[in-house]
């Protein structure tokens, strides 16, 4: 029968581990509810291992996302951590003895401990006591099923707080898409002109990344029509914010100077300010005179715009690089071509010739001349339409990959 003071201060000792482990328990949902970072919940967990529990080796290797992270390390060296997670670890189920695994890491840790949450393993905590020949209980074996509470604790907690973040991260992005597409919608004109001049007619079709496509037909006086598509580099709010000051700026210049040359050093001007070189901007930028039927334009890096007729296709190509890739144009080229009667000018983005089938080709600009020599159409909104159904046609099950904007014209 075992001595009565030896059974009191048996129960005082077990008395005291239990205030221990609660209090301990406490303090880790004390830091989970004060949604401290993650690095303080780990710091927080390896003082519990090494300062309270007094284990000398300890790893934590957590999945952030697709990827294994070392978290936690005390107490080892560079041999200790040469694991590969995928290879040695991710068939464990359950607390397992390292020194049945038949690694060389069994040399340095006791026990690993996997960490899972509704069936995705989040985590792998591996442990080793300091003095492997000191003859005690081994702290992992005493405090282990303690130690597997808490270690969910943190690593769950982690995760958590790691998906929140994901969330609130898609939430900015999908209002920053939703900014960017309500932005972008303002810029594009309800209506493009239709006279005794010119039938204009534009088509765009959003794909699901907002992107930075811009057109725009604008009359300054009797005779006279700038054309202008442009395509900004880049994807969201940033790139719907630039070509929004593109806009302004386009419409500030054209209504003072009629010049090609200064608009188009002005505009490369203001996008280098907005951008740095981290974007840049494709335009191309005609001004049509209808009674002297010549257009005279500059091509900014743009996708060559065509005019058709009488059996004869030209490609706009004359200009310069994009606005913004330097601080100033290196050199800029005016087009000027004769307009008869008749000619169809067609503009678009890159996301129409660079559409994809199944076999990666390109719809190309050829296919777009075609549909207009073919001449299957009564208006210039017919003749998107069929640009429109040769693309569905030519790319069948394929996505588009990018913003859709066309604009036409026949000149009369």
């Amino acid at each position: 029968m075992a001595h009565p003071m030896l059974l009191v201060t048996g129960k005082k000792s077990q008395l005291k581990v239990s205030k221990f482990k609660l209090n301990t328990l406490l303090e880790i949902t004390n830091a989970i509810n004060n949604n401290l970072p993650e690095t303080d919940l780990f710091d927080l967990f390896q003082f519990i291992l090494r300062d309270q529990l007094s284990i000398g080796k300890g790893l934590v290797y957590y999945k952030k996302g697709e990827v294994w992270e070392r978290a936690l390390a005390f107490g080892v060296n560079e041999k200790d951590i040469s694991i590969d997670v995928e290879k040695d670890l991710q068939n464990i189920r359950g607390i397992t003895v390292m020194e049945m695994m038949g690694h060389q890491q069994s040399k340095s840790f006791d026990v690993v401990i996997p960490i899972s949450h509704r069936d995705n393993d989040l985590a792998y905590l591996l442990l080793g006591d300091l003095d492997e020949d000191e003859v005690k209980t081994s702290p992992i074996v005493k405090h282990l099923p303690f130690i597997q509470t808490i270690a969910n604790l943190t690593i769950v907690a982690v995760e958590n707080k790691r998906l929140n973040q994901e969330r609130v991260k898609q939430e900015v992005m999908k209002r920053e898409l939703e900014m960017a597409s309500e932005m972008q919608g303002m810029l594009l004109p309800k209506q493009l002109p239709v006279n005794e001049y010119l039938e204009t007619a534009a088509t765009y079709l959003p794909h699901q990344e907002v992107g930075g496509d811009f057109y725009d037909v604008i009359k300054i006086s009797d005779h006279e029509y700038y054309l202008c598509v442009a395509d900004v580099s880049g994807k969201g709010i940033s790139a719907a914010i630039l070509m929004a000051s593109f806009q302004a700026n386009l419409r500030g210049n054209i209504r003072q100077n009629r010049e090609l040359i200064s608009i188009a050093n002005e505009l490369n001007e203001r996008v280098w300010s907005s951008a740095k070189g981290e974007r840049f901007i494709t335009m191309f930028l005609g001004i049509y005179d209808a009674d002297s039927h010549v257009l005279n334009y500059v091509n900014c890096a743009h996708q060559p715009p065509m005019i058709i007729g009488n059996g004869r296709r030209r490609d706009l190509t004359n200009g310069s690089v994009g606005l913004g890739m330097f601080e100033e144009l290196p050199f800029v080229n005016i087009g000027s071509v004769s307009i008869k009667p008749g000619d169809i000018f067609v503009a678009y983005t890159d996301g129409v010739n660079e559409l994809e089938n199944a076999s990666g080709e390109a719809f190309s600009e050829n296919n777009m001349a075609k549909i207009v020599e073919d001449g299957d159409f009564e208006t210039v909104d017919q003749l998107n339409k069929k640009f429109i159904d040769a693309m569905d046609a030519h790319r069948g099950d394929q996505p588009f990959l990018d913003d859709i904007a066309l604009v036409s014209c026949r000149f009369l």
